[in-house]
């Protein structure tokens, strides 16, 4: 009896330990920020940030808005990983909150939408946020902001409702399907076994980033749909998005204009690093979109 209890104690410890691991790096690897925490930033700012969430398909999809909502509308979209809160500090940048109106989204699989549950589908993700778009609308004009795979994602939208979208900022954005680094280990993490085993952040940004390739092939045709006129900020010493994919964006854009801002030097998180580069792109767009469509 003892044997077999020794038996099953060598590997119920280590399952244990293993088990607690996990949970601690879930835990510290969530990229993102309650009720609380949010509530805690804007408690000393002069205009609040209101959480909302909204309910599409069967997702349930999270976003923060701050402003005038009489004033044109500025949407920032993430990376990934990440959540609204790779924007918060944007939220309350008094320069932009006198021209626009902020929102800062969850994009499926982050933050508060549904979390860890990620949407592989460039098309599905623009679909979610389009009732963001088309709530907030109100014959103004749009502008998105998109970080790293936020770029992809806010290309697909100006694709797919050109109606809803006046201005791009696309922020180091990963657009060119053939500048997708061949990355081994993605496949085996996205497997049913081993993605379980992942903190949740890290499992739905792997499951997107996987497939990512083959979505930016199916919006090489789009392209040409987009009608937005549309900034690009790039740094040439971007590791995890080559400086080429500017290129990219300036060669497929050909209904907009297309200014592309490639900044000697500069890395790949830029919201954080050189959040002063987004906030010029939004105004300059602000000044060159005169009313919306």
């Amino acid at each position: 009896m003892k044997n077999i209890w020794r038996k099953w104690r060598s590997l119920i410890i280590p399952l244990f330990i293993f088990s607690g691991l996990m949970l601690l790096l879930d835990s510290c690897m969530q990229f993102r920020m309650s009720k609380s925490e949010v509530d805690k930033y804007f408690a000393n700012k002069a205009k609040k940030g209101t959480l909302h969430r909204y309910e599409e398909g069967k997702r349930v999809m999270n976003y923060l808005e701050v402003g005038d909502s009489s004033l044109p509308l500025v949407v920032f979209v993430h990376g990934s990983p990440g959540s609204l809160s790779a924007f918060i500090d944007f939220m309350a940048d008094t320069i932009l909150l006198s021209k626009a109106q902020l929102i800062t989204v969850d994009r499926p699989g982050f933050g508060a939408s549904n979390f860890g549950y990620a949407e592989s589908s460039l098309e599905k993700q623009a679909a979610l946020l389009r009732p963001v778009l088309e709530q907030h609308k109100n014959q103004r004009p749009v502008i998105l902001v998109g970080h790293s795979l936020g770029g992809p994602v806010i290309a697909r939208m100006a694709m797919d409702y050109p109606e809803l979208v006046d201005g791009l900022v696309i922020v180091a954005g990963s657009i060119d399907p053939e500048l997708e680094p061949n990355e081994w280990f993605r496949g085996p993490l996205a497997t049913p076994f081993l993605k379980w085993l992942l903190p949740r952040s890290i499992r739905a940004s792997n499951d997107e980033i996987y497939k990512l390739k083959p979505e930016l092939e199916k919006m090489i045709p789009l392209w040409p749909k987009i009608r937005a006129n549309t900034i690009v900020i790039q740094g040439t010493k971007d590791t995890l998005v080559p400086k080429e994919n500017a290129a990219f964006a300036k060669k497929m854009i050909t209904n907009a204009p297309v200014k592309v801002m490639m900044v000697d030097g500069m890395n790949h998180f830029v919201p954080w690093d050189h959040p002063e580069l987004i906030q010029r792109a939004i105004v300059e767009l602000l000044k060159e979109i005169p009313s919306a469509k």
